[in-house]
């Protein structure tokens, strides 16, 4: 076991740095193995420091140094000790200076993919949190603001394109046209986590944009050769996202010309650098027969997210790494508002709320449950999480909610115009919708502060001869690690009492105002009283998921039937089912835990037999009513003494028990809706796929012949990779001879596709067959696989970690030496990735005992290595802690 324990870094530890480094000029000669970067730093004492300081600290990590030269002399060895964590010089000068670096990097052996690295011969970068470290020495830290010059040189035909970040200034050619070099410029002041270079043979494809000042910018999406036309989506995405930030934010883009790069190997799924987003692959190539609509939206999302990144993110980033929910979470929720508006809003609502309790709220009430800000870490990349990201986007969409669509505005605005250029913090970011709104969010502040998922019970009583109502909310926010005590929240309660024919007016007894439907609990009970109340109505609350929060109340199936079909809140009908189904499905748990048979679940198939003959409602919406809550979903409900078998069980056979009541109507639909006419990835076909496979699932779920060969006919038909994907998907899970057919033919299509073929590998990964991880262990050693590549790993394993709880949590414990295999491989040449698998162990303790008993096992065998990172020793210590 580890005898050393990694320093943690605390919030109250914050110090402003001791020094500035005004400009940057580097000059990188890249080599796949002996790149030489030169680096001029001009470096000022920060003039609020009372002392002059004795040294420099500079961080550095991999890195060879050359030569070290301060205001052009060359340092004698006894004035600085280089280390392999960073560089110290002793006694530098008390106001301004330059320090010149050369260093030697190896982007070939990286393969933590962090600093300068190769993705399938392409030079890439990734410096966020900590890899500039790992290009030159410096000041690694997000309040430090520098502005760029950077001189690339390399081989003309290994790297005919060089991108930095900013304008380019000037290129040309070396040793007779050997080698080539460019020039870039960005004038705005970045953190260095925000630098980036590529260089390689790409090809790509251009465009414009015109700003709403009139400038032209040009734009440009580089891929491999012959992938260009699959770039043509995420094209269109950035030039949406431009005009909308514009729109809606009054946000215009800065420099003359934004550049995305896509590469193979990433730890991320995108990178905001400024001018110059690097990509994972896989969120920039798409066509019909290569994407599913769910990698359309994805990639439509992601390029709106890091280009909004300019402003929320770049333009001001944040001081420290405690405040990166500064940048993420309020970029997610402008990304999710442009989503919306791009699409369906309810079904983006739904799709975003689904994210969010599957995996925030599961890590929340786990282990390693975080406040949105930290209050410390030991490893920042262990904190790129769903709490900081999802959780971090609902803190905003509160804010909203609480101030009115017009204040936000005015809140955001004062946020640009007085941070343009700054490092801040969450507190002037909320200083500034206080002073536009003129009210104080203390309260409020603890959405960032507090850890845990609030759970608000509902009381609702109704008097039939007062005609009054009277609505008791109560909430506890439970104990998390570190902070067993908890202070009431400002929790937002969008609200309709519905009736017989629609909403009934909402008036307090005390004569207060309701608007827009809302009230505010800010104490741990309140009690509001409705009048003139004329009929017993059903309560709906949360409406839109205005909190996250874990809501309880008392309501029967036969009110929940009432609101899936009466309510006038979409996304509230479509939580009617949602919480219909899982009620019927913990009931057939806990009746199979009994040794009984459970028959309910007619009156949810009476429910959607109505809603899916509602024509008022868009397919999405209705495929979103026949998706069931995910086997996760329900082990989360339980939330103790948890076996994935009967959930399984129980899951599949509702599903069985609909697809026997609705077959004639799912038949029907499956049939109407087979794809016709020219792809479109727009919400009214992509609702039109999702629905004819929100069918194929639940009548295969019945595992008759008849279904099996409904799905391969699926398959085989299909048109676009959204239907062949998911047949081949359930079919996957199956027995039958379409199986093995429709696998083999999916190979053969794919085989030479890095890209496409991860969804073979995941169709197997999440197979609830007995012997899934013979069969993923035999994948590990296909062809295509290679564990060094995130993409491959989080395919293949990650999908059955995360995704296949039911063999996963296999109660022999195999599920779980696999993934601490895995886990140890990786962690000694990636830990970023190594510690992200381990997420699917954090719920070990809501297991029954014998699954509970081999989990920790599993994960005590990995804390007694002495030779694991600091990224997986934190996580693993934080999942095992009492």
């Amino acid at each position: 076991m580890r005898t050393d324990t990694p320093r943690a870094i605390r919030l109250e530890d914050y110090r402003p740095p001791d020094f500035f480094i005004d400009s940057v000029d580097l000059d990188v000669s890249l080599h796949p193995t002996d790149t030489i970067v030169r680096s001029k730093l001009n470096i000022r004492v920060n003039p609020k420091v009372k002392r002059k300081p004795k040294q420099l600290r500079l961080e550095g990590e991999h890195i060879g140094l050359e030569s070290l030269r301060l205001n052009k002399k060359e340092l004698p060895r006894g004035s600085f000790r280089a280390t392999k964590s960073g560089l110290t010089i002793s006694n530098p000068p008390a106001d301004r200076f330059v320090l010149d670096i050369t260093t030697r990097v190896n982007p070939e052996a990286n393969k933590a993919l962090q600093g300068l690295y190769r993705s399938r011969g392409i030079y890439c970068t990734q410096c966020e949190a900590e890899g500039f470290r790992r290009i030159t020495y410096f000041l690694d830290r997000p309040d430090v603001l520098s502005t760029y010059r950077v001189r690339l040189e390399a081989d003309l035909i290994e790297a005919p394109v060089l991108l930095a970040n900013g304008n380019l200034l000037e290129r040309g050619t070396l040793q007779g046209g050997k080698r080539h070099y460019t020039i870039w410029h960005d004038p705005h002041p970045k953190p260095c986590y925000l630098f980036a270079m590529v260089g390689g043979d790409l090809g790509s494809i251009a465009s414009s944009f015109k700003t709403k000042s009139g400038r032209n910018v040009a734009l440009t999406v580089y891929v491999e050769h012959g992938k260009e036309e699959r770039a043509a989506w995420a094209m269109d995405a950035l030039k949406r996202s431009m005009r909308w930030d514009e729109e809606k934010f009054d946000r215009e883009y800065d420099l003359d010309v934004f550049n995305i790069v896509a590469v193979s190997d990433f730890n991320m799924g995108a990178m905001e650098n400024k001018g110059l987003n690097i990509f994972n692959d896989r969120l920039i190539l798409a066509s019909p027969a290569t994407a599913t609509d769910t990698t359309y939206a994805a990639i439509e999302s992601v390029v709106a997210h890091e280009y909004f990144h300019n402003w929320t993110g770049n333009r001001i980033t944040c001081r420290d790494w405690f405040q990166l929910c500064l940048k993420e979470g309020l970029t997610v929720f402008r990304d999710q508002e442009f989503s919306s508006d791009e699409r369906s809003r309810v079904v983006q609502r739904i799709g975003d709320v689904r994210q969010l309790r599957a995996i925030q709220f599961t890590e929340d009430a786990g282990p390693l449950a975080h406040p949105v800000r930290p209050r410390s870490y030991i490893e920042i990349n262990n904190f790129y999480t769903a709490t900081v990201y999802e959780k971090g986007a609902e803190v905003v969409r509160m804010l909203q909610t609480v101030l009115g669509d017009e204040k936000f505005r005015d809140g955001m605005n004062l946020y640009f115009d007085r941070h343009d250029g700054d490092a801040a913090t969450i507190e002037e970011f909320l200083d500034c919708f206080s002073d536009a709104a003129g009210i104080e969010l203390g309260q409020f502040c603890l959405w960032y502060d507090q850890s845990g998922t609030p759970s608000l019970k509902a009381t609702f009583d109704y008097d039939r001869r007062a005609k009054t109502a009277k609505l008791i909310l109560e909430q506890t926010v439970p104990p998390t690690p570190g902070q067993p005590i908890k202070q009431p929240m400002l929790i937002p309660v969008r609200l309709g009492l519905v009736g017989k024919n629609g909403d009934l007016p909402l008036q307090l007894k005390d004569g207060t105002e309701i608007r827009d439907d809302l009230v505010q609990l800010t104490k741990k009970r309140q009690s509001f009283s409705f009048v003139n109340v004329f009929e017993r109505p059903v309560p709906s609350l949360l409406r839109g998921f205005s909190a996250p929060v874990n809501l309880t109340i008392d309501l029967s199936d036969r009110d929940l039937e009432f609101l899936l079909a009466e309510d006038s809140d979409p996304f509230n009908r479509w939580q009617a089912a949602n919480t219909f189904a899982a009620r019927i499905i913990l009931r057939r748990v806990e009746s199979l835990a009994q040794g009984k048979r459970s028959a309910s679940g007619h009156g949810l198939a009476r429910a959607l037999e109505r809603a899916l003959s509602d024509d008022t409602l868009d397919w999405s919406f209705r495929a979103e009513l026949m998706r069931l809550p995910t086997e996760n979903d329900i082990a989360r409900e339980l939330g103790r003494n948890v076996n994935p078998d009967h959930i399984h069980a129980a899951h599949k056979s509702l599903s069985g028990l609909l697809a026997r009541r609705l077959e004639s109507h799912l038949v029907d639909i499956h049939s109407s809706l087979v794809s016709k006419g020219r792809f479109s990835p727009d919400a009214e076909n992509t609702g039109r796929r999702a629905a004819r496979n929100a069918v194929l699932t639940l009548l295969v779920s019945r595992g008759q012949k008849a279904d099996l060969q409904l799905a391969a006919d699926h398959y085989f038909t299909a048109k676009t990779m959204t239907e062949a994907a998911h047949a081949m998907l359930l079919l996957a899970g199956s027995a039958g001879p379409q199986r093995k057919a429709v696998l083999e033919h999916f190979y053969e299509l794919w085989k030479n596709d890095h890209v496409v073929i991860d969804t073979w590998f995941a169709a197997q990964a999440l197979s609830p067959r007995a012997n899934v991880i013979a069969e993923i262990q035999k994948l590990m050693l296909h062809e295509p696989f290679d564990i060094t590549v995130p993409n491959k790993v989080r395919a293949l394993i990650g999908s059955f970690i995360m995704r296949n709880p039911v063999q996963f949590n296999r109660p022999d414990g195999k599920g779980y030496q696999l993934a601490v295999d895995q886990v140890l491989a990786i962690d000694k040449f990636n830990p970023q990735i190594a510690a992200r698998l381990l997420n699917g162990l954090r719920s070990w303790r809501v297991l029954e005992p014998l699954r509970r008993k081999a989990a920790k096992r599993a994960l005590e065998r990995l804390a007694k290595e002495d030779s694991i990172s600091r990224d997986t020793t934190e996580i693993v210590a934080r999942i095992l802690q009492d």
